[in-house]
């Protein structure tokens, strides 16, 4: 099949494997543009998808939009895709790109719609505590992720995945469940989403990565995991950001953690850095400070000191 493939970010690489390795023709690659990276921002770094598609002989296309770059929505057109198979692009699509392709586009979504429609849904449903989620391939219209749906898998959400390695699993699926798809269209035909159980997955703002300790150990927990990756969770002391990548929950019990201080939130309970919420307390494993590696928490410590009785 004649295919235009559409995505970005790590979620996005293995599909458009998947469907090289199928053997079907991937004719050109869109991803977003080239990005600033590293600690000064000067340097353009091609997505990761880019990359691949370069390293696969794959022509890659990165307008900033379709609906203002002149002649992008022709040059699509041009194309004569059979279908767009489309996987956390990042662009909006207008009705003209919707209905370019033969077949028109398929989505990869990381969530079981209509649950979590929109831009960050792994993470969401890591923060509101979700025990299962999956992968659904969605026949794009021109709503935010409300066209139909032709097949769907769904996954466990286990107690320590992280953002990073749910996205792991469910992209992996997501190339399955595409090349499935794509293997036999009729097979899979396209029914309604319920109109019951919306809910939308906004993009992720860095301010919500600040923690708050004023919230439960469990909610503090799912901050962090949520957020790892990117943004990444921190918390502020002596005017410097330390990023918590793991953590462990403790609940509110002398047996967990060694104390004179009462259990108060964003209060250093113990030399080995125990941190009080609003309910229990969470004790950072992994964390990292500004420009440097990641490292374990007694690690920090020993050259960066946290005393008990801090207020963080």
């Amino acid at each position: 099949m004649r295919i235009v493939f559409m995505g970005t970010p790590d979620f996005a690489v293995p599909v458009l494997d998947a469907l090289v390795d199928a053997g079907h023709d991937v004719v050109a690659a869109y991803s977003q543009p080239p990005r600033a990276a590293g600690r000064r921002g000067k340097a353009l770094t091609p997505s990761p998808v880019q990359q691949r598609a370069e390293a696969l002989g794959i022509e890659v296309r990165t307008p900033l939009s379709f609906r203002k770059e002149p002649g992008a929505v022709d040059a699509f057109a041009a194309l004569e895709a059979d279908v767009a198979v489309v996987a956390a692009y990042g662009l909006i699509l207008p009705q003209a790109v919707l209905d370019a392709p033969r077949l028109g586009c398929l989505n990869v979504h990381g969530s079981l719609l209509p649950r979590w429609r929109g831009a960050a849904p792994i993470q969401r449903a890591i923060l509101a505590g979700d025990t299962e989620t999956g992968v659904g391939i969605m026949q794009m219209e021109a709503g935010l992720d409300t066209g139909p749906v032709r097949l769907e898998e769904r996954v466990s959400i286990r107690p320590h995945d992280t953002a990073g390695a749910l996205s792991h699993r469910l992209s992996l699926l997501g190339a399955t469940l595409m090349t499935r798809v794509i293997g036999d269209l009729p097979a899979y035909p396209a029914y309604a989403q319920s109109e019951e159980g919306v809910t939308y997955a906004s993009k992720v703002d860095k301010a919500e990565a600040r923690l708050d300790w004023s919230i439960g150990a469990a909610q503090v927990d799912r901050q962090i995991r949520a957020f790892n990756p990117s943004p990444g969770a921190w918390f502020e002391y002596r005017g410097e950001r330390i990023r918590i990548h793991t953590a462990a929950m403790l609940s509110a019990s002398p047996t967990n953690y060694s104390t004179d201080f009462p259990t108060e939130p964003g209060l250093v309970l113990d030399d080995q850095l125990a941190i009080g919420c609003g309910n229990g307390a969470i004790r950072p494993i992994d964390v990292q400070r500004a420009g440097r590696g990641v490292m374990t928490s007694l690690d920090l410590l020993r050259g960066f000191p946290i005393p008990p009785g801090t207020r963080l």
